[in-house]
C-alpha cells in the first residue's frame, strides 16, 4: 500500500471516529432513539396476512348474569300416582250428641217461628181493620184452610169469624181494598155435611150471607168457606191455597 493510501485511510478513519464521539457527546444515538421516534420519520408498509393460529385454552368461566323475566304458566302436568295410605288413626272419644241434636232442632225451628212472627207483625203494621173489639188482618200467604188455621192460633187469634153483618161488611171491604177476590175465614163443615160450624166450634145461627145457589157441594168435597170481595160467603175445598184473613181479640184495659 502505498503512503498517500495510507494516509487518507487515516483521514478517514480520524473523522468517523471524530464523529462517533460527537454523537456519543450530543446524544444523537440513532439506534437508541424510540422507536415511534424512528418509525415518524418513515413510512411503513402492512406486510401479508399471516396464517390462523392455534385455538387457545378455555378460559375461566364469566361471571353470572342478570335473571330473565318470568315466563308463562306452563301447562297442568299429569296426574301423579296414588300415595301410601296414612296410619290407622287413633279411636274417637264416645260422644253423646242425640241431646245436642235435638236442642239444636229445636233452636232452628224456634228461629224459624221468630223470622214468621217478625215477618208477621212486619205486615200487620202496613194495615188492619178493626171493630170496638176485635182487630182483623189479612195474610198475604197462600195456605190451605187447616195451615190458615194454625197460622192464626199461632199468633194468638183465629181465622175471622164474621156473625154479624157489620162485621162481614167490615172483612169484605178489607178484601175488596186490598186488590183480592177471595180470602178463606174460619167457617166450615168438615166434622157433618151440611152443618156448619165457625172456627171456635161454634154454631151458625142468625147470620148468614151465602151466594145465590151456595152452598152446594154435590161431590162432598167443598167442606171450607171463602169469602168473596163482595161479602158473599162460598164453600170451597179445604186444600186449595189462598189467603185468608186472622181476627184478634183486642186486650181490655
Amino acid at each position: 500500500m502505498s503512503s498517500k493510501k495510507e494516509q487518507q485511510l487515516r483521514k478517514y478513519g480520524t473523522l468517523v471516529v471524530f464523529f462517533i464521539l460527537q454523537v456519543q457527546i450530543f446524544g444523537f444515538d440513532v439506534d437508541n432513539r424510540p422507536t415511534t421516534d424512528v418509525c415518524s420519520t418513515h413510512t411503513i408498509l402492512p406486510g401479508p396476512k399471516g396464517n390462523k393460529g392455534p385455538v387457545g385454552d378455555v378460559g375461566d368461566q364469566g361471571m353470572l348474569g342478570k335473571i330473565g323475566p318470568i315466563g308463562g304458566k306452563g301447562d297442568k302436568g299429569a296426574k301423579g300416582l296414588p300415595g301410601v295410605s296414612g296410619k290407622k288413626g287413633k279411636a274417637g272419644t264416645v260422644c253423646d250428641c242425640g241431646r245436642y241434636r235435638r236442642f239444636v232442632g229445636q233452636l232452628n225451628i224456634n228461629v224459624a217461628r221468630l223470622n214468621t212472627s217478625i215477618k208477621f207483625v212486619k205486615n200487620v203494621i202496613a194495615g188492619i181493620r178493626e171493630t170496638d173489639e176485635k182487630f182483623y188482618y189479612i195474610v198475604k200467604e197462600e195456605k190451605n184452610y187447616r195451615e190458615a188455621l194454625i197460622h192464626c192460633r199461632d199468633r194468638g187469634g183465629s181465622l175471622a169469624m164474621p156473625k154479624d153483618e157489620a162485621t162481614n161488611a167490615l172483612i169484605a171491604d178489607y178484601i175488596s181494598n186490598s186488590g183480592l177476590f177471595r180470602a178463606f175465614i174460619g167457617l166450615n163443615d168438615m166434622e157433618r155435611e151440611g152443618q156448619f160450624v165457625y172456627a171456635d166450634n161454634s154454631p151458625l145461627q142468625n147470620y148468614s150471607n151465602w151466594k145465590q145457589g151456595e152452598p152446594h157441594d154435590p161431590a162432598g168435597h167443598e167442606d171450607c168457606v171463602e169469602m168473596l170481595s163482595t161479602g158473599e160467603w162460598n164453600d170451597s175445598e179445604c186444600q186449595v191455597t189462598i189467603y185468608f184473613v186472622c181476627e184478634f181479640l183486642k186486650k181490655r184495659k
